[in-house]
C-alpha cells in the first residue's frame, strides 16, 4: 500500500495523531514557548472560520428540499432525553463523592451536546442519507439548547443560571457555525451556481476540511488534559467511561434507527457529537475538568468513524 492510500484511507486518525504530535511539541520544547502562544492566539481566531467553511462546503452540496423530519429522528432525540435524565438522577444520588460527581458530570457533557456539525460528511462517506442527517444536525442543536439550560442548574445548585439567559448564550454562540453557513449555502445554490456547481465539484472537500478542524480540535484536547489538576487515576475513569459511552450511543441509534427505517443515520446521528461545544459548556457551568470527557470522547468517535469508513471502502472495492 502506497503513502498516499494509508493516508487517504486513515485519514481521521492521522489527523488525531498530527494534532496531538504537535501540541505536545509545543508543550516539551521551552524554546517554542513564545512561538507557541502566538499560535494558539490563530488557532483560536482561526477555528471557526474552519469549521463555518467544512459546513458551507456540506451544505453547497445538500438538497433543501429532502430536508424534512423522518422517524429516526424521534427515536434518537427520545433515547437522549432519557440518558441525560438518568445521568442527571445518577449525579443526584453521588453528589456528596465529588470524584464520583465528576465523573458522571463528564459523561453528562458527552451526552447532552447535540449531533456534530460534521455528522453529515461521514454519514455521506459511508452511504447514509446527507439531507435527512443535516436536518436532524439542526433539530439536535435546538434540543440541546433546551436540554443544557433545563439540566445544568440542577446538578450545580449553587450557581444563579437564567433558563432564558443560558438560552440565548448558546444559541447565540451556534448561530455563526450552524445557521450562516446553512444560510449561505442556500444563498449559493441559488444565486451562485456556477460557483457552487465549482465548489461541489472539488472530491471530499468537506471530508479534508474537517480532517483539519479535527487535528486542530485533538490538540485543544490534549492541551485540556494536560493543564488538567485532576488525579491521574479521575481522568483514566473518565477516558474509559467515554469510551464506554460512545459505544452506547452508537448501538443505541444503530438499533434505533434499524427499527425506523435509517440504520446508518441513526447511528451517526446518536453518537457523533459536537465535542467542541460540550467542552465549552463544561468549562462555563460545571467543572472544568468535566471537559476532559468531550475531549476524550473526540478521539474516540473519530477512531469509530476511521473503522466506519474502512470497512465501507472494503465492501464496496470487493464488488
Amino acid at each position: 500500500m502506497s503513502i498516499k492510500q494509508f493516508l487517504k484511507d486513515w485519514t481521521l486518525p492521522c489527523a488525531i495523531a498530527i494534532g496531538t504530535v504537535v501540541y505536545l511539541t509545543f508543550y516539551f520544547v521551552p524554546q517554542l514557548d513564545g512561538l507557541g502562544d502566538s499560535l494558539g492566539e490563530v488557532v483560536d481566531t482561526v477555528f471557526p472560520l474552519m469549521v463555518f467553511s467544512t459546513l458551507f462546503s456540506t451544505y453547497c452540496r445538500v438538497d433543501f428540499h429532502q430536508m424534512r423530519p423522518h422517524r429516526w429522528h424521534l427515536g434518537v432525540l427520545l433515547a437522549q432525553v432519557a440518558l441525560v435524565a438518568l445521568n442527571v438522577w445518577i449525579i443526584f444520588g453521588v453528589e456528596a463523592d465529588p470524584e464520583q460527581k465528576l465523573l458522571w458530570e463528564s459523561v453528562l457533557t458527552c451526552i447532552i451536546g447535540p449531533t456534530a456539525t460534521a455528522a453529515p460528511v461521514v454519514t455521506a462517506k459511508i452511504g447514509g442519507n446527507i439531507n435527512t442527517m443535516t436536518a436532524f444536525v439542526v433539530i439536535s442543536v435546538f434540543a440541546s439548547a433546551l436540554m443544557i439550560p433545563a439540566a445544568f442548574p440542577l446538578i450545580e445548585r449553587g450557581s444563579q443560571l437564567d433558563f432564558w439567559t443560558v438560552f440565548f448564550i448558546i444559541l447565540q454562540k451556534l448561530a455563526l457555525v450552524l445557521v450562516s453557513p446553512l444560510v449561505l449555502g442556500w444563498l449559493v445554490q441559488h444565486y451562485a451556481k456556477r460557483f457552487c456547481a465549482w465548489l461541489v465539484s472539488i472530491p471530499d472537500l468537506s471530508f479534508y476540511l474537517w480532517s483539519v478542524q479535527l487535528s486542530v480540535t485533538s490538540g485543544v484536547t490534549v492541551r485540556n488534559i494536560v493543564h488538567s489538576d485532576a488525579a491521574l487515576r479521575t481522568l483514566l475513569m473518565i477516558a474509559v467511561m467515554s469510551l464506554i459511552l460512545c459505544f452506547i450511543l452508537f448501538l443505541v441509534g444503530r438499533s434505533i434507527g434499524r427499527h425506523l427505517g435509517d440504520e446508518i443515520d441513526g447511528g451517526q446521528g446518536s453518537f457523533q457529537k459536537n465535542t467542541a461545544l460540550s467542552i465549552w459548556v463544561a468549562y462555563t457551568y460545571l467543572n472544568p475538568v468535566a471537559s476532559v470527557g468531550a475531549g476524550c470522547y473526540v478521539l474516540w468517535q473519530n477512531i469509530i468513524n476511521s473503522l466506519e469508513l474502512w470497512e465501507y471502502r472494503r465492501k464496496h472495492s470487493a464488488t
